[in-house]
């Protein structure tokens, strides 16, 4: 990495340039505070600075560019100070370098052993913040990585779903268009053809559900939480009524629009429903209820609430059900969905909360989601909601 010198007046910058070239360390020197300053964001190890370069030039830049750094960062500053008993200017310079932060004071005259080992530290703890940045970055690529693999996987159990879907009326029409050949009388084939026409309309709204998802805008737009609960519903239906899941449908409140990508909502519905209907193998309920949260503290919410009485989620692994890779479900399960479901939360600042038994008899589990409601621009509450909404 290298150095870069900044002493304005005197010998100082030619001999330590010379110093650090023998050490084999690299190094350049800059004629003003702005040439230190495009320096150290071009990606410097450190910064040796007289202090003197305080008396001559405003620091402001350089300030600027310190105080601005991504929070992995901690710029190393190596200044050279004046020795000497306690002035008005030592104590002026004093203060005005409080806020370089990540200082190493070096009194003059000092020895070449001195600045070279101090600065090696200083290079050595900027070495390891680049490392730190490296690890920042791989995470969030495989933050990126886990969040697409999910959204493939979700995007595969709704394709099965849509499958199933799809194929019932399919295999319908198709034992019509049988009897038509059986029986081709006017009357049972007007029949027929009603029913055929049923099954094909039933096929049109699968579609068009199935085709909203890539049609949706990718960005936040006032969303109806009603339109797509009943969306997610409709593509699960087949597979609830497969494992004998019966639902309950409660509608507190028909105005519920939120400020939310509705791929993002409906990827959230999706999960957790899908999650309750694994949870009841053996049949059980489904009770979905949307209701209104005011209070004096917080503007109007939106409150989603799933609920489910099957088998519940074990203690142990309640408290760690929203970190990547946990699942209840053993093989079958990738541990991503309550993960993504969590983030997705997190970046449009809703909340989310969890209660689950495992009684005999009484096992369960309850998820509740908190979203502002949308208001119209003209209404003088718009925006005002708090994403921490409680009941």
């Amino acid at each position: 990495m290298r150095t870069v010198i900044f002493t304005p007046t005197g010998k100082d910058g030619r001999l330590i340039a010379a110093l650090l070239e023998r050490a084999g360390k690299p190094c350049h020197s800059a004629d003003t505070f702005l040439q230190l300053c495009a320096s150290i964001e071009e990606g410097a190890g450190a910064a040796i600075i007289a202090e003197e370069a305080f008396a001559h030039e405003s620091i402001a830049p350089l300030l600027e560019v310190l105080q601005h750094q991504p929070p992995w960062s901690d710029f190393p500053v190596l200044l050279l100070t004046v020795s000497g008993r306690v002035t008005a200017e030592s104590e002026r310079l004093r203060k005005q370098r409080e806020p370089l932060g990540n200082i190493f004071l070096l009194e003059r005259p000092l020895r070449p052993e001195t600045l070279l080992s101090t600065l090696e530290f200083a290079l050595r703890g900027r070495q390891r913040q680049y490392q730190i940045r490296d690890q920042i970055r791989q995470y969030a690529l495989a933050q990126e990585a886990l969040l697409r693999s999910e959204k493939l996987a979700v995007t595969g159990r709704l394709a099965a779903s849509i499958a199933h879907e799809i194929n019932n009326p399919l295999e319908a029409i198709t034992n019509l268009l049988y009897l038509m050949r059986c029986d081709p009388s006017p009357e049972q084939m007007n029949v027929l053809l009603s029913e055929a026409e049923q099954e094909l309309a039933r096929v049109t709204e699968i579609t068009k559900q199935t085709l909203r998802f890539y049609r949706e805008p990718s960005q936040p737009t006032e969303t109806d939480v009603v339109s797509v609960l009943d969306s997610v519903l409709k593509l699960y239906a087949n597979r609830m009524a497969a494992a004998g899941v019966t639902v309950e449908r409660e509608l507190r409140t028909r105005d519920a629009f939120v400020l939310s990508t509705p791929g993002e909502l409906r990827q959230v519905l999706a999960n957790l429903i899908g999650n309750a209907i694994d949870a009841m193998r053996g049949g059980g309920r489904l009770r979905v209820r949307l209701s209104e949260l005011s209070s004096c503290s917080f503007a109007s919410s939106i409150r989603i609430s799933i609920a489910d009485n099957g088998s519940g989620i074990p203690p142990e692994v309640l408290p760690s059900i929203f970190e990547p890779f946990v699942t209840t479900k053993g093989e079958t399960g990738t541990g991503l969905g309550l993960w993504v479901t969590s983030e997705i939360m997190h970046k449009n600042g809703w909340t989310i909360r969890v209660r689950s038994r495992r009684a005999p008899g009484r096992s369960g589990t309850v998820f509740s989601i908190f979203i502002p409601k949308f208001d119209a621009p003209s209404t003088p509450t718009a925006h005002a909601a708090s994403a921490g909404a409680r009941d």
